[in-house]
């Protein structure tokens, strides 16, 4: 390997093998001596694919995710100069650009407030409780990347990193939610607040280099102005983190393309073309009207475990986007929950068993979660149905109820 590699192939397998040798033990200084001339013309996109590769291979992502840190580390000088991806407010990438910039700016804020927290100013833990308060929007930018930006990047073969990264994510969120729970405490530790804040802030940053550097680019380089824009008309259900969304961003598209079969758009079908039923029939706008109007979030998987639907409700719980329709369901969660879906998945397929249940609490809710095996006359399977439903009210019910007490007229 003593001339600069040209082959694309030859190019990647030097990359698996820099981080493989990182995984061995090698330092990153070492790296940078012994393989200079191949990480100095790295690009985010190969980075990605050679750690896809290593996926796809048997490494597993708990362990790229271990070192994802120092894979950045060994690769930094080729990213950094990687120009930054530019684009017009209002394309996806720039609005994630600009909540990053919003992150930026908090942390920064923090990180003063704690300065004067230590300095005995008596009103800075309560600024610095509205702070952290304000940094859990960052679950709206982490949302919209993992359930929005990934199914599409995952169609692009491009899985691994996603992964990894989402991963990633999961651990942030931990962080912020015990940096929270620290200056909440009725004697908070300025000490271990402190500590907390470093880590917690350190791993965002890093996440924000990791998305301007490596994801932002490798989605640029593979996604249509067409995809893009079915991404941006899908952003606006999760939300944003505190910025104004632009629209001076137009792509020239087909304006006569749809997502397929969007759930919650309006059917266009004649009163006689009924569904048969088991007990009845009803046309495809009634069954799609009472599914939206349920008071619970439904999701269906076919019995290739891939989403096939999801009910659009009023009362929301987690997020779903269009981009999931035909994406496998154990690449809609975080890594840390996927062994629990296969399992479930492969209890059912087997008929172990029917049903498997959880409830959590979820900021002042509390969710019930069930999913339900599906089986034809025959007994096979045929997918799974996914219900949640917020009970904090259901739980709270007391006595009985017989009447609509708002409805004078029922009580006569």
């Amino acid at each position: 390997m003593s001339e600069s590699i040209k082959n694309a192939s030859q190019r990647k397998d030097a990359l698996k093998e820099v981080i493989q040798r990182l995984h061995a033990g090698e330092t990153v200084e070492d790296l940078k001596k012994k393989f200079g001339h191949v990480l100095s013309g790295a690009t985010a996109s190969e980075i990605a694919e050679a750690e896809r590769a290593l996926i796809s291979e048997g490494t597993t992502v708990a362990e790229i995710q271990r070192l994802c840190d120092l894979h950045v580390a060994v690769f930094q000088d080729a990213l950094d100069q990687e120009p930054t991806p530019e684009s017009l407010p209002g394309h996806p990438v720039f609005t994630f650009r600009i909540e990053n910039e919003v992150i930026m700016r908090l942390l920064e804020a923090m990180e003063e407030t704690l300065t004067r927290w230590e300095d005995g100013d008596a009103k800075a833990l309560d600024s610095l409780i509205k702070q952290a308060e304000n940094l859990t929007a960052i679950e709206k930018h982490y949302s919209r990347k993992e359930n929005i930006l990934f199914p599409y990047l995952e169609k692009k073969g491009f899985e691994g990193p996603s992964m990894v990264m989402w991963g990633v994510d999961n651990e942030i969120r931990a962080e912020i939610k015990q940096f929270q729970e620290s200056i909440l405490d009725p004697e908070p530790d300025l000490m271990e607040a402190a500590e907390l804040f470093e880590v917690m802030s350190n791993d965002i940053i890093e996440m924000i280099y990791k998305e301007e550097k490596i994801l932002f680019p490798a989605a640029l380089d593979r996604l249509t102005d067409q995809e893009w824009a079915e991404i941006r008309d899908q952003e606006a259900e999760i939300g944003f983190l505190d910025i104004q969304v632009s629209d001076e961003w137009q792509p020239e598209v087909n304006i006569g393309a749809e997502p397929d079969a969007q759930p919650g758009a309006e059917l266009n079908v004649s009163a006689e073309a009924l569904l048969p039923l088991s007990t009845g029939a009803l046309t495809r706008e009634q069954v799609n009207l009472m599914l939206t109007h349920l008071p619970i979030d439904v999701t269906f998987v076919d019995e290739h475990d891939r989403v096939r639907y999801f009910s659009q409700g009023p009362e929301r719980i987690f997020d779903r986007s269009p981009a999931i329709i035909g994406r496998e369901v154990t690449k809609c969660h975080p890594p840390q929950s996927v062994h629990k879906v296969t399992i479930i998945l492969d209890d059912f397929r087997s008929g172990k068993r029917d049903v498997a249940e959880f409830w959590i609490p979820l900021g002042d809710q509390f969710i019930h979660i069930r999913y339900f095996a599906l089986r034809d006359a025959q007994g096979t399977y045929k997918g799974t149905i996914e219900v949640s439903q917020n009970v904090t009210d259901i739980r709270a019910l007391k006595g009985e109820k017989r009447l609509l007490d708002d409805s004078p007229e029922y009580d006569k």
